[in-house]
């Protein structure tokens, strides 16, 4: 790993080492380019740690090219070749969507946790066509592709790596390979999982399960997941030998306002009202910080308003739809959503399987497309998943300022529940980054004022730690509860379609 040293900091470079020694143990010798197979009843977990701008996901990705120049083949969600009892594979892995779609932008082939602990059931015919592609078989002859049809999909698979795209360039659906899914019941090999500090109990305990060589990547200074027990986090466990933690800012971060002041909120001695002139201060000479006085209605449509409290955002999505014209008995195209779950009884489990293992997980980002084709589908994009176009049963919940029901303008009997998503707590926030976030500030000061704490840390000060490291590029701190005109209607014509337009309209329900 001589070429990634020269970018590596100190305590990255240690934590390289120490990585690599654990894979040396579970028969991957990175230094010397050598693979052996699986050893029975061995398993290791460990965490790098460290908050944002620390360099965690420069080492996640430089330790994930060292693997895939050794041989370690990728285990992604859309196929998984035949298992050989001397490969060596590797799953990289994210709680959302919209985490693995941040990895999958630099470089890092990663899927969610969901798309792993359940797999596809393939159609044999097709399934031949990506033994082919995955350099597993000989070019099959299929009755109801050309040749030049296969020539497209192999095309397609040289540049981008993806079996559900190649077959969308050969002509071919979704639906017409992927026949349903399952439990995943064989274990796998290595395991990288990214925002760590997400994951409860009952999920880490899936992945060492699946894992016997588990990495895990996650930001103390987060908010604990919501099901976790005492406040903390799953690698709060683990004895200080298995847990590396990364100190400094890695040189590439270190000009960056929005960084300096997350970490400005590690001091003691900074209370909400210095917090707020150093965001103003920041604001003045660099214009990736912007003291907002009102939120920009325009943002709120692609990235939420990040709130604390849930009277708050409520008030803010009807702020919204009003601004928006947005009748009361429908939805606009272009209306964000949250998926809030999926409701289907037990009969209906495969369809479960396959709307969640396809994006539509709790937490998921969507954009409201249209009606479906028959009453109570919706046409559905899902932000940051690999295969964004579906159709759904779904159940919108429109909640109103001071009322305890919601309203519902769209609704099947069951199927996918949404939640509207111009705005949304922190807490769900978490393992999501858009270029530009707003927060609401009036929601962190009365935070502040409550006093509260939360794993030994002021709440106020974990709320806009999470909050402000959601921006990638421009963070909107606003200060006053006045919402903005919108500068056009809602659009969709800027969500892609691609790289396949998986059929999920199983209407016999």
């Amino acid at each position: 790993m001589a070429a990634t040293a020269l970018t590596y900091s100190e305590d990255q470079a240690e934590a390289h080492d120490r990585i690599a020694e654990m894979l040396r143990t579970s028969g991957v010798d990175l230094d010397e380019g050598l693979l052996t197979p699986p050893r029975e009843g061995r398993a290791s977990v460990m965490a790098v740690v460290g908050k944002a701008g620390s360099g965690k996901t420069l080492l996640l990705a430089a330790l994930f090219h060292a693997l895939e120049e050794a041989g370690v083949e990728v285990v992604s969600g859309d196929y998984e070749g035949r298992r050989r009892r001397d490969r060596r594979t590797l799953a990289i892995l994210a709680p959302t969507n919209k985490a693995a779609s941040v990895l999958r932008t630099r470089g890092v082939p990663a899927t969610t946790i969901h798309r792993i602990l359940y797999t596809p059931v393939y159609d044999p015919e097709y399934e031949k066509i990506a033994d082919w592609l995955a350099g597993n078989g000989e070019r099959p002859e299929i009755e109801a592709l050309t040749e030049q049809a296969l020539d497209r999909a192999h095309a397609f698979y040289q540049n981008n790596k993806s079996i559900p795209g190649a077959l969308a360039a050969a002509g071919l659906r979704g639906s017409d390979f992927i026949t349903g899914w399952k439990r995943r019941e064989e274990p796998l090999d290595i395991g990288f999982v990214d925002e760590a500090s997400m994951l409860d109990e009952k999920q880490f305990e899936d992945l060492k399960e699946i894992f016997p060589t588990l990495l895990l990547f996650g930001d103390p200074a987060q908010l604990p997941p919501v099901k976790g027990e005492g406040g903390g986090m799953v690698f709060d466990t683990l004895a200080a030998p298995a847990k590396l933690e990364l100190h400094r800012i890695h040189r590439q971060d270190a000009d960056n306002p929005i960084l300096d002041l997350a970490h400005a909120l590690g001091d003691p001695d900074v209370g909400f009202e210095d917090f707020e002139r150093l965001v103003e201060e920041a604001a003045r000479r660099d214009e990736r910080v912007k003291w907002a006085q009102r939120v920009e209605v325009d943002l709120m449509a692609r990235s939420p308003v990040l709130v604390w409290r849930n009277a708050t955002r409520i008030r803010l999505i009807n702020a919204f739809r009003a601004v928006h014209g947005a009748p009361e008995t429908e939805l606009l195209p272009g209306e964000p959503l949250i998926c809030d779950g999926i409701e289907l009884p037990l009969k209906h489990r495969k369809k479960r399987l396959d709307l969640e293992a396809r994006g539509l997980i709790k937490g998921a980002q969507v954009i409201y497309l249209g009606p479906g084709r028959r009453a109570g589908f919706s046409r559905l994009h899902v932000i940051g998943a690999e295969d964004p176009q579906v159709s759904a049963a779904s159940i919108v919940k429109i909640e109103k300022p001071d009322e305890e029901e919601p309203f519902i303008p769209f609704a099947a009997n069951m199927g996918a529940t949404f939640l509207h998503g111009a705005a949304v707590t922190i807490h769900k926030a978490q393992g999501s980054q858009w270029p530009d976030v707003q927060v609401f500030a009036p929601d962190i000061y009365a935070a502040a004022r409550m006093g509260r704490s939360e794993a030994g840390q002021p709440l106020w000060k974990r709320l806009a730690y999470v909050a402000v490291t959601r921006a990638e590029e421009r963070l909107h701190w606003v200060v006053r509860n006045r919402l903005s005109k919108p500068t056009g209607p809602l659009r969709v014509d800027d969500l892609r379609t691609g790289p396949v337009p998986l059929k999920l309209e199983a209407e016999e329900t």
